[in-house]
Order: C-alpha cells, then sequence, then structure tokens
C-alpha cells in the first residue's frame, strides 16, 4: 500500500529537507561536542567500534556503543509507531515527529544544565537520546519512503546524482531534490559548527524546532484543490506501482 503524504509534492519535499537539516545539525553537535561519535551516521559508529578495539587505538568505544544501541531502540520505536499508525499518514507522523521533538528538547534541557558535559555521565544519556531521535526519524522516513530523500544517508544520494547524471551517462534526472538533500545536510552542519561556538544548547534547540515546524506543517497542511498535481496525488496514483510499502517512481 503506498502511504500518501498530508501534503502535497513541494511541501513534502521541503519537510524531508528540514529533516536533513536537523541530522546535519544533531551530527555535527555530537562529533564536536562529544568527540568521536555520531548520533545520525551509525556507519561512523560502527568504524569507531572497530578502530577502538585496537590497544593503541586511543578511541573510547564506549559512547559509539551507546550511540548504536540508542539508534536501534529508536528504530524499533519508529517502526512500532508505523504498524500502529501508518494506515492514518497524518496521526502518524505527527505522533512520530511530536516524540523526536519532545527528545530533543530534554536534552537541550540537559545541555543548558549542563549535564551534558563531555565525558561525564550524563553525555552517554544524552547520546543515547539524540540516537534514539536519529533512529525514529530514520524509521518513519524509511517507512514514509519519499524517493532519494532518506534525511540521513547521502552516499547512496551523491551515487545517483553522477550515476544519472548526463555526464554519467545517465537521464539527468532528479538532481535538484539530490543537491537538495546535499545542502540541506552540509547547510545543518555549518549552522552547527557556527552555533556550537557561542552555545551548544542552541545547536540542539534549533534541531528541536525543525522538527517541530515539520510535525506542525504534517498537522495542519492538506493537498491541493482536486485535480491538482502533488505528492499525495502520485502516491495515490501509483498505488499499483509500489512494491514493499515504498512509493515508487
Amino acid at each position: 500500500m503506498a502511504i500518501t503524504s498530508p501534503l502535497d509534492t513541494r511541501p513534502t519535499v521541503a519537510a524531508m529537507l528540514a529533516l536533513t537539516a536537523v541530522t546535519g545539525l544533531v551530527d555535527t553537535f555530537s562529533y564536536l561536542h562529544f568527540g568521536h561519535v555520531f548520533v545520525a551516521y551509525m556507519t561512523g559508529n560502527v568504524i569507531f567500534l572497530g578502530v577502538g578495539l585496537l590497544p593503541d587505538a586511543h578511541l573510547l568505544i564506549a559512547a559509539s556503543a551507546t550511540a548504536v544501541s540508542g539508534f536501534v531502540l529508536g528504530s524499533l520505536t519508529g517502526g512500532r509507531i508505523a504498524a500502529r499508525l501508518s494506515h492514518r499518514p497524518r496521526r502518524w507522523l505527527v505522533v512520530a515527529l511530536a516524540a523526536e521533538t519532545v527528545v530533543l528538547a530534554l536534552v537541550a534541557l540537559l545541555t543548558a544544565g549542563g549535564q551534558a558535559a563531555p565525558g561525564g555521565r550524563g553525555a552517554y544519556v544524552s547520546i543515547a537520546l539524540l540516537a534514539l531521535t536519529a533512529g525514529l526519524q530514520n524509521s518513519t522516513v524509511r517507512h514514509f519512503g519519499v524517493p532519494d530523500l532518506n534525511t540521513s544517508v547521502l552516499t547512496v544520494t551523491l551515487v545517483a546524482l553522477a550515476a544519472d547524471s548526463a555526464l554519467g551517462g545517465g537521464p539527468g534526472g532528479k538532481a535538484p531534490r539530490r543537491l537538495g538533500s546535499v545542502a540541506a545536510m552540509l547547510g545543518g552542519a555549518v549552522i552547527g559548527a557556527a552555533l556550537l561556538q557561542v552555545s551548544a544548547t542552541s545547536v540542539v534547540a534549533l534541531a528541536a524546532v525543525l522538527v517541530a515546524s515539520v510535525a506542525a506543517a504534517f498537522a495542519t497542511g492538506g493537498h491541493l484543490l482536486p485535480g491538482a498535481s502533488g505528492y499525495g496525488a502520485a502516491a495515490r496514483a501509483g498505488a499499483t506501482r509500489t512494491h514493499g510499502g515504498v512509493l515508487s517512481e
């Protein structure tokens, strides 16, 4: 079954790009504030875990292990929410994103109160909570199935951008959406690094505000008039062209 977005094409894409920027913010925060740990980029954490097992690596693997555990728990939570509510897309997306917002706000409060200082016990709690939000977001977006906008991993996006380009011998389509995804992630990282120089709390707070804004958009937005083009209309029309519950193009 195709999952129809509560919004039309452009608002849906804008929402996914905002969530991509959130990934850039939280991973920049975790890597620069806590040191050598990601909360959304699990490939990096698995590499850190492997390298950290070497005696002379001088890497603390506890943070990476905490992040991976939190991410898996968040993904499981996102899967459970999707299983129960994905037949009602608006409620499903709002519930998942509202939960992510609340946890991000909690981390912002911990950071503001000095309880998320690097190396402390609160740091591991914050890493686990941030990874949980990233897992929840990734799981939700995976079930949502918006093409070329996974909000987290850009490796496949960059490969598709190059391979499908005219220079790579491809048809040259979908480039704007893929470039937008890269730009959103880059922008989130740049803004996160800049804000971190002023206030660590502001980075996580901004991430919470962005996710809350996306949740509000899904809660209050609607489709265009009947007959108009849009992501929701495309999903309905393409219901017979889906496989595994993911919208295909």
